[in-house]
């Protein structure tokens, strides 16, 4: 491997120790965390040069969250990192809606995504004409879109949502009724959990979609008394036998109340991986979804993006995008400490 020549022995044998002492909680050898060791070493150090900040989603390869991730969670909270941060280059291990977030809470920062493949099924459900038809099929109705949407979507939505604030959001919103975009499971999941009239699209996880019931009685049969924990883009059926619903920093919430136990995690793989590291004591079972988009997201990307960027790995968007989309995400950081009686 090139990079090793850049790195003395000594070096690299104290980041392979580093390594393991985290990736050993999820199979991995000494051996594995040598090989990757020299890439986090010198991304690492390109960080530090570059004056650059790695944000990481909880989905990402164990690897890239342990190596040499800044910030890890979920899109709440590394919205909030994204705001807050003073580096000069953010580079967002995540899907292509998440740095576009970055982008807009950051509009004068650098902002890249290692992939731009690394798209998202629900944010291609729906365009920004879909919602100005909603609008004039609604008048008068807010429009909560989730996060999980392009841009130019928040651009023309009232406030933007995550997993872990939407109900709150949404019980703060004025009227009984919200139009609720793009994700189906989760609007109807919100429906009984606000008692709103949710307005909802025909939007879908790709990765929560495939969970079914049956996934779940099946564990609970293997493992009696296992917690089992669902995200709120799953369908209904499956939520109604869970234990919690909640956005993975809810799932983590939970699993640090209640200590070591036995957990199904009914969303993608990647969480299950980050808490197997952070919760050695507790077991994680059952089955969980690999998301495609999120698994484009590599080592050996991330360091071709900081060392070099192609033009099309960083973020542009249109000023008036920006400036349209940023009013969405900050309405949300307000109307989630209370209710609003109009939106402003």
């Amino acid at each position: 491997m090139e990079t090793k020549t850049m790195f003395s022995e000594e070096e690299i044998e104290k980041e392979t120790d580093r390594l393991y002492e985290h990736l050993q909680e999820v199979g991995w050898t000494r051996e594995d965390c040598k090989l990757i060791a020299p890439l986090t070493l010198e991304i690492n150090k390109l960080k530090k040069e570059k004056n650059a900040i790695i944000l990481a989603h909880s989905y990402m390869r164990p690897q890239i969250i342990f190596g040499i991730a800044d910030h890890v969670g979920d899109s709440y909270g590394l919205s909030k990192a994204a705001k807050e941060t003073d580096a000069e280059i953010i580079v967002f291990c995540g899907v292509e809606f998440m740095a576009e977030t970055a982008k807009i809470l950051n509009p004068d920062k650098t902002v890249i995504i290692p992939d731009r493949e690394a798209g998202c099924s629900l944010a291609d459900s729906i365009t920004a004409k879909d919602v100005l038809e909603l609008k004039k099929k609604y008048p008068g109705i807010p429009v909560a879109c989730y996060i999980n949407t392009t841009a130019e979507v928040k651009a023309v939505c009232d406030v933007c949502v995550t997993s872990s604030n939407a109900e709150r959001i949404l019980k703060n919103l004025p009227g009984d009724k919200v139009i609720f975009v793009p994700d189906k499971h989760m609007g109807r999941n919100l429906a009984k959990s606000t008692g709103k009239e949710i307005i909802i699209w025909d939007g879908k996880c790709i990765a929560h979609d495939e969970f079914q019931e049956e996934h779940v009685k099946e564990v609970r049969k293997m493992f009696p008394g296992v917690k089992i924990l669902a995200h709120a883009e799953c369908d209904p059926s499956v939520v109604s036998l869970v234990d919690l619903v909640a956005g993975t920093s809810g799932m983590i919430k939970y699993i640090k109340e209640h200590g070591a136990g036995t957990y199904m995690l009914v969303t993608e793989c990647g969480l299950s991986d980050r808490l197997q590291v952070e919760f050695p004591e507790s077991k994680f079972v059952g089955t969980c979804m690999i998301c495609p988009y999120m698994k484009k997201i590599t080592l050996k990307k991330i360091l071709d993006a900081l060392k070099n960027p192609s033009p099309d790995l960083i973020i542009e968007l249109r000023p008036e995008v920006i400036e349209k989309a940023k009013k969405s995400l900050e309405r949300m950081f307000i109307i989630e400490k209370g209710p609003v009686e109009k939106i402003e």
